[in-house]
């Protein structure tokens, strides 16, 4: 079924949106929140969480253009929230190698004069991933996005760890720059 027709789905406040859209995207949006989570039990609650906020969102909501995009970040905020909740106390390995990863990149929050809305920083972030070649924007995204490790990064795009390494720390000095030419102070 095409995305139009599960959004009219939703629209209409037919329960059979939900079986469609996890028909078609459900693997897909447990992958997220199993990179997340590694647990394929949770990674499951995060989906069927997944579909009751896209309820609850749509309407007002008509994501026909970007659906999966939509669902898929409903996702990584859940499992996200979800990893939080799990970890407040202990911090997650993973979480903190990504999360430190980026920290390179910005400016903790409180240190910024000039803050830049959330929908400048996103501009900001698609146009440097634009600037990339499309294996750089897939791995970026498999790594930041959907929180691939190193290795499973290394496997998919046939590198070595040290060239995913390296690519990845080449693109995150080139993002600061970015930011900071885009008027994100650093």
């Amino acid at each position: 079924m095409k995305d139009n027709d599960i959004i009219d789905l939703f629209l209409a406040r037919n329960e059979n949106a939900i079986t469609q859209a996890a028909e078609k995207y459900g693997v897909r949006l447990r992958g997220i929140a199993f990179g997340i989570l590694s647990d394929f039990e949770s990674a499951k609650e995060c989906e069927n969480d997944t579909y009751l906020e896209a309820w609850n969102r749509i309407p007002p909501h008509e994501p026909r253009d970007y659906f999966f995009a939509f669902l898929g970040k409903i996702t990584r905020a859940v499992a996200l929230n979800r990893l939080k909740k799990l970890h407040r106390q202990k911090r997650d390995g993973a979480t903190c190698e990504l999360t430190e990863e980026l920290r390179e990149c910005l400016t903790p929050e409180e240190e910024v004069e000039r803050k830049l809305t959330s929908e400048e920083i996103t501009r900001i972030i698609e146009a440097f991933l634009a600037s990339r070649t499309q294996e750089q924007q897939n791995i970026f995204v498999r790594r930041y996005w959907y929180c691939d490790s190193i290795q499973e990064i290394s496997k998919q795009y046939h590198m070595s760890q040290s060239k995913v390494k390296s690519l990845l720390f080449r693109m995150r000095k080139d993002l600061k720059q970015a930011l900071k030419e885009g008027g994100y102070p650093l």
